[in-house]
């Protein structure tokens, strides 16, 4: 609300970087967590300034470029357990559609941690009659298994009942997301990845920020992209990256897929 043009910049550097897709930056905007901040009459304005910013990034750029609407857990990140009863989810979940549809080309579940989480948040978007990509937050530890401790293929299949055009892995990290990989190749639809470049989520308190977590020093662009492409080659058509994964990152990883021949495009499957 008080530095716009930062957010605006963040967006052109990841578009002048090679971003095809780039995400309103309304995360933490839902109804739970500004209630929680004592913000509540807030939702419409951080809402509005986001898809600005983001809608500002892509006519200045010049590109062709997708803006993707984001359906984020409710509550917190990494935690199916607080994941609100599913009439209050599907409630919430409308309000943040509602305010994001007319102005995003298609809608972004991520960060979904329970197949129950994926499962009404992509009813929700796919209300809106846009495509939608559901993401699925895996175990670190175990990659074929969801956060909730679920089966990855019990996420992708809710996600796949519910309507989603798309079904990803993100916010976990590249290994977990590697080991996640198999599950999507058996949902018949197309897929990707885009992981984060955190040591572990371990410190990551419901009402914490990513503030007190630790960046990784192995995953420098490079590093980052072998992994990335990989994914490509298992038949991943969506890639990128997530938290701590910047510009430099996605440069590096649109070097290296054109390299292989890979077309880089907006299209939007769905």
């Amino acid at each position: 609300m008080d530095e716009p043009h930062l957010v605006e910049a963040v967006h052109r550097d990841f578009i002048s970087a090679g971003a095809r897709v780039v995400t309103v930056n309304s995360y933490s905007a839902t109804p739970q967590q500004l209630a929680r901040a004592g913000r509540s009459e807030m939702f419409d304005a951080l809402h509005s300034a986001a898809l600005d910013a983001a809608a500002s990034a892509r006519e200045r750029s010049g590109r062709d470029v997708r803006v993707a609407g984001c359906l984020p857990p409710l509550v917190a990140t990494y935690r199916p357990d607080l994941t609100p009863p599913a009439d209050i989810c599907l409630s919430d979940y409308r309000r943040i559609v509602a305010a994001e549809a007319d102005r995003v080309d298609l809608f972004l579940c991520e960060s979904m941690s329970s197949s129950a989480e994926a499962r009404v948040a992509t009813v929700a978007a796919v209300e809106s009659g846009l495509p939608v990509w559901t993401a699925l937050t895996v175990d670190d530890a175990d990659g074929s298994r969801l956060r909730s401790g679920e089966p990855v293929s019990e996420g992708a299949e809710a996600a796949l009942d519910a309507g989603a055009a798309a079904v990803l892995v993100n916010c976990s990290s590249p290994e977990a997301t590697a080991q996640a990989i198999p599950a999507l190749l058996d949902s018949g639809i197309p897929f990707g990845a885009y992981a984060n470049g955190f040591v572990s989520v371990e410190g990551m308190e419901p009402e914490g920020t990513v503030d007190a977590l630790e960046a990784r020093t192995d995953l420098d662009p490079v590093a980052y992209a072998d992994r990335a492409l990989s994914w490509a080659v298992s038949g991943a058509t969506i890639v990128g990256g997530c938290c701590e994964i910047g510009p430099a990152h996605i440069a590096e990883l649109a070097r290296r897929l054109e390299a292989e021949g890979y077309e880089i495009a907006a299209d939007i499957p769905g």
